[in-house]
């Protein structure tokens, strides 16, 4: 099993950036993929990007393209979500998931097998 914790949310205004952390452990050591999603309230979960834990290669979500980046620290067991340029619509609680399963990155929020509890991020306009 692998437990994460979610940080560094908050209030931001609209143009602005935060950087989102997610601190694992537990069985780390069996990470494949890490993945950010997010959900607004009243609309579903929707994937924002996602890492391969051992080779750094990412997706990100269109939506998120040129202004969201991920990245992690293996030796510290830390996944990060740089969010710049953030719009109001970027307003969800974001949540990071983990899977020890390999395969192709995928948006499928069922493919991910481990969750953190999540961190608000409000964009103001």
């Amino acid at each position: 099993q692998v437990l994460l914790v979610e940080s560094g949310g908050g209030l931001v205004q609209a143009g602005g950036s935060l950087r989102l952390s997610c601190a694992a452990s537990g069985r780390t050591f069996d990470i494949v993929r890490m993945a950010w999603f997010r959900q607004a309230l009243g609309r579903e979960l929707e994937f924002v990007a996602g890492i391969y834990w051992s080779s750094g290669s990412t997706s990100h979500a269109d939506s998120v393209k040129g202004r969201f980046t991920i990245s992690r620290d293996n030796a510290k067991n830390m996944a990060y979500l740089q969010m710049n340029s953030l719009k109001p619509d970027d307003t969800a609680v974001y949540y990071c998931a983990t899977t020890p399963r390999g395969g192709l990155m995928t948006a499928a929020a069922g493919s991910y097998d481990f969750w953190g509890q999540g961190t608000q991020v409000t964009v103001s306009s």
